[in-house]
This record gives C-alpha cells, sequence and structure tokens, in this order.
C-alpha cells in the first residue's frame, strides 16, 4: 500500500487467484485512476482475515477462484460487513451471474475483458459513494454530540459563534474525502482562512498553493493551472511546471472561482472530472494530484440561472459547500475580534494594548461591515496607529463608520417596505416614537449613539425624550 497521501482514505481490497491480474489492476488504479491506498489477496481464504484487521472500505472480487468461491464471500462480507462496498470483477459475461450479484448486495458488476475505463470509472463511483456515506456518518456523529476533533486546526478563526462552529464541524466531517469543497461568503470573511483549516484536516503532505483566478483569460488560466512545455508558444524558452504540479500531494486553492471565464470553466470541469490535465504543449495527461479547494463572493447559483457560469460544473463544485456568514450575522464575534485584532496592532506597533470604552462594542454592532472581518482588522490597525493614552479613543471609529449606520439590501433584492403589509399608515409622531425606541434599544441605552444611529444631535434626541417623559407623567 502507498502511504503517501492515500486516495481514497479507506482501503481497497483486491482479491484474484492469478497474481498477474491483481498486478495489471493495481498499477491501472493508480495510473489511470490515482488510487493508490491499495490491499492485494490471492488466496479467497484469508480474505475476511484481511477485512478484519485492515480500514477495508471496497472490494473488488473475483467470482471463480480455488478454495472459497466470489459468490460465498460476497454473502460473507455483505452479512458481516453490510458498510463495505463489493464490486464484482468477473471473467464470465452472463447477465444470470450478474443480476444474482447485485441482488445479493454487489455495489457494481464488471467483466475483465471490458475496456479498462468503464472499470475504472465504476470503481471511481463507488469511491465516490462510499466516501459520502461515511461523511453522512460523520456528520451525524458531530451534529448530535456537538464535538470538535481537532479544534486546535480552527484555532486561528476567532469566533465563538455557533453558525461557525456548524462550518467547522461539517469540514471536519468531510475532510477525509477527494472531493472539491466550495466556499460562499462575502468579500473579507475569512475565506482563506478556512481553505488552509481544509488543507490541515486533510492530513496532506504537500503545500497549499493559492491561484486568484479573477481577471485571468482563457491562456492564462491554462499556462498559470497546467504549465507549459519549452516551445508550446512564442516565448516559451523553457519547461514551466503548472500550480496543479506545484500543489502536488497537497492542495490548490482557486480563489474568486465565479470570475471565471466559460472557456476556462471548461477547462476546471475536466480536470474535476478526469482527474488529469495536458501541459501547454504536451500530448501526454498529468493526474492531479492535490485537492482542490474553491471560493466565491458571487451567487453561483443565480449566475448559473443566468448561463454565465456552467450547471455541469456548478454541481461538481457543490458537492461539498460551506457558507461563511457575514459579521453582521455574528455580533457576538465583533468584541473578540476587535480585543484580537487590537492586541496584534500594538504588537506590531510597539505599544501597549489599550482600555476599550463599553460603548464601542455597542458601536459596532450597529454596523453593517461590508467589509466583513476585514473592514474590523483595519479599523483596529487605524486606531492602534493614532493611539495615545490609556483608553482608545473612539473618534477614529466614529469617523470611520459614518453617519450612515443601516444595513443595505442584498444585491438584486428590492429595498424592504416597512409599512407595506399595513392596511392603514400609523400616525407621523408615532412612527417617530417607535424608531427613537428602537434606537436607543440598540445602542443599549446611550443617548449620544442612539442620536448618530437616528441622524440628529444628542440635545435634540434628549429634548424629545424629556417631552415624551413629561407628556406620559401628564
Amino acid at each position: 500500500m502507498n502511504k503517501s497521501n492515500p486516495y481514497p482514505s479507506f482501503g481497497v481490497l483486491l482479491v484474484d487467484d492469478e497474481a498477474p491480474f491483481l498486478r495489471s489492476l493495481s498499477i491501472a488504479l493508480e495510473r489511470l485512476g490515482g488510487i493508490n491506498h491499495i490491499y492485494r489477496c490471492e488466496d479467497s481464504r484469508e480474505v475476511m482475515g484481511v477485512i478484519a484487521r485492515e480500514p477495508i472500505g471496497l472490494v473488488l472480487l473475483d467470482l471463480t477462484m480455488p478454495h472459497l468461491s466470489g459468490e460465498t464471500l460476497l454473502r460473507q462480507i455483505v452479512e458481516e460487513y453490510p458498510e463495505i462496498g463489493v464490486i464484482v470483477v468477473s471473467g464470465l459475461n452472463q447477465l444470470e451471474t450478474a443480476v444474482n450479484c447485485i441482488r445479493l448486495g454487489a455495489y457494481d458488476y464488471f467483466v475483465k475483458t471490458t475496456e479498462e475505463d468503464r472499470l475504472i470509472g465504476g470503481i471511481r463511483r463507488a469511491i465516490e459513494s462510499q466516501e459520502i456515506r461515511l461523511e453522512n456518518q460523520e456528520m451525524r456523529k458531530r451534529f448530535l454530540t456537538d464535538t470538535l476533533e481537532r479544534p486546535e486546526v480552527f484555532a486561528g478563526i476567532v469566533t465563538r459563534d455557533k453558525g461557525m462552529r456548524s462550518v467547522f464541524q461539517y469540514l471536519e466531517a468531510v475532510s477525509a474525502s477527494s472531493q472539491p469543497v466550495l466556499i460562499c461568503g462575502e468579500s473579507g470573511v475569512g475565506k482563506e482562512l478556512i481553505a488552509h483549516a481544509i488543507h490541515t484536516l486533510s492530513n496532506r503532505n504537500g503545500p497549499v498553493v493559492c491561484v486568484n483566478v479573477a481577471g485571468l483569460d482563457d491562456n492564462v488560466f491554462a499556462d498559470t493551472l497546467f504549465g507549459h512545455h519549452r516551445g508550446a508558444f512564442t516565448g516559451a524558452d523553457r519547461t514551466r511546471a503548472g500550480m496543479i504540479e506545484q500543489a502536488a500531494g497537497g492542495t490548490l486553492f482557486l480563489d474568486e472561482i465565479g470570475d471565471l471565464s466559460l472557456a476556462s470553466q471548461v477547462k476546471l470541469l475536466r480536470l474535476l472530472q478526469e482527474g488529469e490535465y495536458y501541459p501547454l504543449g504536451s500530448d501526454r495527461p498529468k493526474r492531479i494530484r492535490a485537492r482542490v479547494v474553491v471560493a466565491t463572493h458571487q451567487d453561483l447559483a443565480r449566475k448559473q440561472q443566468a448561463g454565465e457560469f456552467r450547471k455541469d460544473l456548478y454541481y461538481r463544485l457543490r458537492t461539498h459547500q460551506v457558507e461563511i456568514p457575514p459579521l453582521r450575522n455574528r455580533k457576538g464575534d465583533i468584541p473578540l475580534l476587535l480585543e484580537h485584532f487590537l492586541a496584534e496592532a500594538a504588537a506590531e506597533l510597539g505599544k501597549t494594548v489599550p482600555t476599550v470604552p463599553k460603548e464601542l462594542a455597542v458601536l459596532l454592532a450597529n454596523h453593517a461591515f461590508p467589509g466583513n472581518v476585514r473592514e474590523l482588522r483595519a479599523l483596529a490597525f487605524d486606531a492602534m496607529s493614532q493611539h495615545k493614552s490609556r483608553m482608545l479613543s473612539m473618534e477614529v471609529f466614529r469617523r470611520a463608520l459614518g453617519q450612515n449606520e443601516t444595513l443595505l439590501a442584498p444585491e438584486g433584492e428590492a429595498e424592504p417596505a416597512p409599512f407595506g403589509h399595513m392596511q392603514t399608515l400609523p400616525k407621523l409622531n408615532e412612527v417617530g416614537d417607535l424608531l427613537v425606541a428602537e434606537a436607543i434599544r440598540r445602542a443599549q441605552g446611550n443617548q449620544s449613539l442612539a442620536a448618530r444611529l437616528l441622524g440628529v444631535s444628542q440635545p435634540a434626541l434628549s429634548k424629545r425624550l424629556k417631552k415624551a417623559g413629561s407628556e406620559d407623567a401628564g
């Protein structure tokens, strides 16, 4: 068995009494399918022992063998290890035998003399099916027990948000898979940090190679990813390895995948479907030996419906998909992140960490943060660069956040109509009172912040509150 970045995560056991066939099948699986987590068994009497000792998830089983027949073994495996997939690879092209094997619980049936490509394709489909079953088991286990097995992997992502914890649990469950992962989320939410966490979880010994594909035309995209041979085009005076080759044994992270041209989308789809690519100027394919992780801030479902993103590629990418919530939807993280970034900035600037005014958390909680975590980090560093006294000044944040603290409607959605469902409109002074009460609630009783949210001066708000108080008392 090849122990370097084994694929799949579980073992594939080849059972046949013909040693030459076992050898040739092993070579074909690795060369054409990238499958290297292989065990071989020539004696059918030893099969159940191998399954008991090793982490077998798929068995390729010959039917006609001395000692124990393939059909007998199939019955035993299905009965004792129902979670293991079995593919029958027989020398006999008999429909009745094939139907009987499927009825007994085999995943598929192939004839040895059938073309190699069909067999490899069938085995890869069986592996994907097993991976999804194992992932579903892992997800159920993690969500039901609310556990993280490797919390240290996520230590660099500052959060206590339940939505983020669910993302972490999902990523742990799919970490062993070879399928691509699609990371969605607005700009600045930390998609690259998530990509690095996926890489660490997958225990790959190769590097993470990051490529921002936004703005790459089709030729540059192909050259960047696939590399080229010397003389492939004018100016190609030497062979250059592409990013896929540089990421061998590791993770290839493609950022801003939503900006990829349709021509480049075809190339990426073929890479993911076939697991192979051609360097420019070469007629010999190379196998991809990296896991692909992609990210976008765009709505791929909407782009796909508009004909701007290939449907087949979209469905291939969304096999494993995570949505990173924007900062405005995890306000509990704002104080944590602020503290983290202020400490980071203080260390970088050689200053002491300041005391944070209590009102600052309230001010930040009422900001939409269109730039998300990246925006908060920039604010913290800007404030620290101007910081002089023990108490952190609110002024930098007030200036940066400005007067307009309203949440913008997501792109493509209409502005909310708060009175649309009302048959009769409320009186003007009633709306004003409700608005003031909501501003006071959001500002947690701080009149200065409430006045800023309302776009009025503090004396004007104070006067209104006093008037309302006296009217209530009267």
